[in-house]
């Protein structure tokens, strides 16, 4: 059943996640890793941080998501990786390997061993950084990215790692003022150029983070993050025609004499596949969030769109894998968790539904759509594990009433179908307890053919 409120909530917790999942740092995070393949994509890490003056604190929960969020991840360029010891890129390869597969830990512990075996291997360093921040620790993460530019001053992707992390956590004035002075020791950097328009687009001064990408461009004419930076900021201040106008140029160019810039770029295919779902284009949407995650399987939120696209149009065999995919690489982003816990509710797999719900309560006890679905599951599901029937549709009811209950704290539009459910669940509740004081009644048959054994 995908009810018409739960319509909503795959709106409302895409949408919450979009933008910070989608909005991609640009400078370098597009070249290849030095692994096993020297041409891949660039993955990164999530950018739900939270910094505190010698590097992050721990900071909320991953999932508190905000319209302002980056993905980092796993971005060195082949020579760099190349200039490490044989040993140290041996690990460092199978940790691209790794990370590539989803496992997130078995990549910590092969950057870990890369950086053992070389303490001065600045890709080691930061793509150890971008995976420990997936993973939450946003501590270690800042203290990787920045032994990472310490090591080799000129890494600008470790130092724009490190502006963007603490920009994400409300400190984008210490961002800016940190890339400031990085910049005026390499003047000529576009890439550092670019970061500090990305700082500027998260502190919201749209204006001056146009002007910095277009200075971006005219040091590096090809720095195609400058130009989706561009496009993300538009997007950002709601400049849709915009930044429409500035992916068609990077992904699909204007004719013969202006061919594309970046055609397989996946944050430029994800950000255009957003504006697509906004304005109900389908079909449209799925095609780019499709390209964006084959390009970059470590892209959560196009794994996430894609997948909650699926469930809505009742394919959830299709779903599943995508949003398994997503919770790989998001393991502490409760949004994900519901998503995924809903796809098994859809496919019957209820005990493993009912465990990525109490993952994602477990992460954020205050996700109004995870309540609503578990009530969901306790109301429609034949049986969950550990509960007799009338203990679950009681379970129902509590998780129902207390989405009502969060849901009156905010502002609410369109059709809504809680009560409908819970009248149902009480309905239900009432047939149980009834059938069940049936069955314990003994007949008047009985009651005669008892007092006859008795006597």
């Amino acid at each position: 059943m995908i009810s018409r409120r739960r319509m909503r909530l795959f709106q409302m917790s895409t949408a919450v996640s979009a933008i910070s999942w989608m909005i991609v740092a640009g400078a370098g995070f597009s070249e290849g890793c030095g692994g096993a393949e020297p041409t891949a994509k660039t993955p990164r890490a999530s950018g739900q941080m939270a910094a505190s003056a010698s590097g992050v604190d721990a900071g909320t929960s991953d999932q508190v998501l905000d319209s302002k969020g980056h993905e980092l991840g796993v971005a060195t360029a082949p020579a760099e990786a190349a200039q490490m010891s044989g040993p140290a890129r041996e690990a460092y390869d199978h940790g691209w390997a790794a990370w590539r597969n989803g496992d997130l830990n078995e990549a910590k512990k092969s950057f870990q061993e890369a950086i053992q075996k070389d303490p001065n291997a600045a890709a080691a360093h930061y793509s150890l950084g971008a995976v420990v921040e997936r993973l939450g620790d946003r501590i270690g993460a800042a203290d990787e990215y920045r032994a990472a530019y310490t090591v080799k001053p000129s890494d600008d992707h470790a130092v724009g790692a490190y502006a963007i992390l603490l920009a994400n956590t409300g400190r984008a004035g210490e961002a800016d003022a940190f890339l400031t002075e990085r910049q005026k020791q390499a003047p000529t950097s576009a890439r550092l150029t670019a970061y500090l328009a990305e700082v500027k687009s998260i502190a919201n001064d749209s204006g001056t983070a146009q002007q910095l990408a277009q200075e971006a461009l005219h040091i590096d004419p090809d720095l195609k993050e400058a130009m989706v930076t561009i496009a993300r900021d538009h997007y950002r201040a709601r400049r849709i025609d915009l930044a429409r106008y500035a992916l068609q140029a990077i992904l699909d160019g204007f004719g013969e004499g202006s061919p594309p810039r970046d055609k397989d770029n996946a944050e430029a295919h994800l950000l255009r596949g957003l504006i697509e779902r906004e304005n109900n284009e389908r079909a449209a949407a799925m095609i780019d969030f499709d390209a964006a995650r084959t390009r970059r399987p470590d892209l959560v939120e196009a794994l996430v769109q894609l997948g909650v696209m699926k469930l809505e149009a009742g394919n959830a065999s299709e779903a599943g894998p995508l949003l398994e995919s997503a919770v790989k690489y998001a393991p502490n982003n409760a949004i994900v968790h519901v998503n995924l816990a809903d796809a098994y509710r859809l496919l019957g797999r209820f005990p493993e539904a009912k465990g990525e719900f109490d993952r994602a309560l477990s992460l954020d006890s205050t996700l109004a759509a995870a309540h609503y679905d578990l009530g969901l599951l306790y109301l429609f599901a034949p049986a969950v594990p550990g509960l007799v029937p009338v203990d679950q549709v009681a379970a129902a009811m509590k998780e129902l009433e207390l989405y009502k209950t969060m849901r009156a704290k905010v502002a609410q539009t369109g059709g809504d179908d809680v009560d409908e459910l819970l009248a149902r669940a009480k309905n239900k509740l009432a047939e149980l307890k009834g059938t069940s004081e049936s069955a314990a009644a003994p007949t008047s048959a009985h009651s005669a053919a008892d007092a006859g054994a008795k006597k």
